[in-house]
């Protein structure tokens, strides 16, 4: 028998969250994947400042991504975890071929930005349901996402 999950936030509003942080899930995975993809292909006069900007953003992503499926499964759903899933649910497109590393750069800004619109439109639905944890976990992520795309643009 499964037991019932009642942490004072309806099943309803748990299922519609967590179908939001799928998308964060997925937007923040394909940054992650994309950021680690430019980590190991920047070449350049610029190389070795955007190889280790790219590590730390993508290091941090991949905290990111675990704290925020942990999240969908605390509120009782399951986790994307294929690229099939993530395709469909995320707004940021992969990485695909050999770009400029400023055309990587002017590429981050942009996912970081899609990232955070993302996240904006599913914070609502935490904050009505009274969801402080997914509220403030969402919140910490804008707060990344809206400097990360600041500090990339301003290598531009």
């Amino acid at each position: 028998m499964k037991q019932q999950i009642n942490i004072g936030i309806e099943e309803a509003s748990r299922n519609e969250i967590a179908a939001g942080l799928a998308r964060v899930l997925a937007d923040s995975y394909t940054l992650y994947l994309k950021t680690h993809n430019y980590h190991w292909n920047v070449t350049g006069p610029r190389f070795r400042e955007l190889h280790l900007m790219f590590e730390e953003q993508y290091t941090e992503l991949a905290i990111a991504v675990d704290d925020i499926a942990e999240r969908i499964r605390t509120l009782g759903a399951f986790a994307p975890g294929s690229y099939a899933e993530f395709s469909q649910l995320s707004r940021i497109s992969e990485a695909t071929g050999q770009l400029a590393a400023e055309a990587m750069v002017e590429d981050l800004v942009v996912a970081n930005e899609t990232l955070v619109r993302t996240i904006r439109e599913v914070l609502p639905s935490a904050q009505n349901a009274g969801d402080e944890s997914t509220a403030s976990l969402l919140a910490d992520r804008m707060v990344v996402h809206e400097k990360t795309a600041w500090m990339l643009r301003s290598t531009l």
